[in-house]
């Protein structure tokens, strides 16, 4: 097969008649629209120019497939006209629930920044938890959620990876030292979640290593648990994203792998047909790269 943006250029060739006007007309070097032409005409097996002393001009051939070239160019032209004018249709307010912790990691990246200037009728509205909330309901339009996801009526793409270890404060590992193996977390106090989390897998892991452990604090967020641990009241579980970058704790025990996830990007199929929750969708899709360290450190 051959690419079809290599047309371009033979459209343009058979157009201005040479390759210096050819390029000034798309923007490029003479020589990338020799390069390119030539291509095409490897990976179609046929000589579509002929170099004479007035310029190019096509082949026998090259005029055969001219219009069917040209029937290509303006299918392409057509679809961009859609994709914008679907784009300048994107407005609205686009409701995305995550931790909160991670709000000020996207903000900080630019990634943020990048979709409103992409698309400045949209705006992104947070609503931070570290709960589940139902997209079903309408509570939100999109969740960039980790964990284990049951629902079926959601869709979703992967965004990265979540990574867990054990973290303590520097004046905690100085007072009380620091666990080297899992099975010593039971003589070390821990910090956890209080009952409205309980169902969350750091606090179910730490159940299962540690059922008798003095738990010295409990807290219904993240973000409540890495203040706990940067005060020295306990060690716990904690997003690497996030307790890496905290120059007050030390990872003690980890990554974890019990508590590894994926991070997903997750709607419903009918929200994922509306123009603003598209848009959002697969600006994040195709930003991937740049999400995946504010993701996983």
């Amino acid at each position: 097969m051959f690419d079809w943006n290599d047309l371009r250029y033979l459209l343009a060739l058979a157009q201005h008649g040479s390759t210096l006007a050819a390029g000034r007309a798309l923007g490029v070097d003479p020589s990338t629209v020799q390069r390119r032409v030539a291509e095409l005409e490897r990976r179609i097996g046929q000589s579509l120019v002929k170099r004479e002393a007035a310029g190019y001009r096509l082949t026998e051939f090259g005029r055969e497939i001219l219009p069917h070239a040209r029937q290509v160019a303006q299918a392409v032209e057509a679809l961009e006209q859609h994709l914008e004018s679907a784009r300048r249709e994107a407005i609205g307010v686009v409701r995305v629930t995550c931790p909160e912790p991670l709000v000020s990691r996207l903000t900080a990246s630019g990634l943020l920044d990048r979709f409103h200037a992409r698309y400045p009728g949209l705006r992104v509205e947070f609503v931070m938890s570290d709960r589940y909330l139902d997209l079903a309901k309408g509570e939100i339009d999109v969740a960039l959620r980790s964990g284990d996801t049951v629902d079926g009526a959601l869709i979703g793409r992967k965004i990265g990876d979540s990574l867990w270890a054990v973290y303590a404060s520097r004046g905690y590992v100085a007072r009380r030292g620091q666990p080297q193996a899992v099975d010593d977390l039971a003589q070390h106090a821990l910090v956890g979640f209080d009952e409205a989390m309980s169902g969350h897998r750091a606090a179910v892991w730490l159940r299962s290593v540690a059922p008798a452990a003095r738990m010295a604090a409990r807290n219904d967020s993240v973000l409540g648990v890495l203040q706990s641990v940067k005060a020295g009241v306990g060690i716990a579980p904690l997003p690497t994203a996030i307790a890496d970058a905290e120059p007050e704790l030390v990872r003690v025990l980890g990554p974890v792998p019990e508590l590894a996830r994926i991070w997903r990007i997750l709607t419903t199929a009918e929200l994922r047909r509306t123009p603003r929750v598209a848009a959002f969708f697969d600006f994040v899709v195709e930003e991937i790269d740049a999400l995946r360290p504010v993701l996983t450190g």
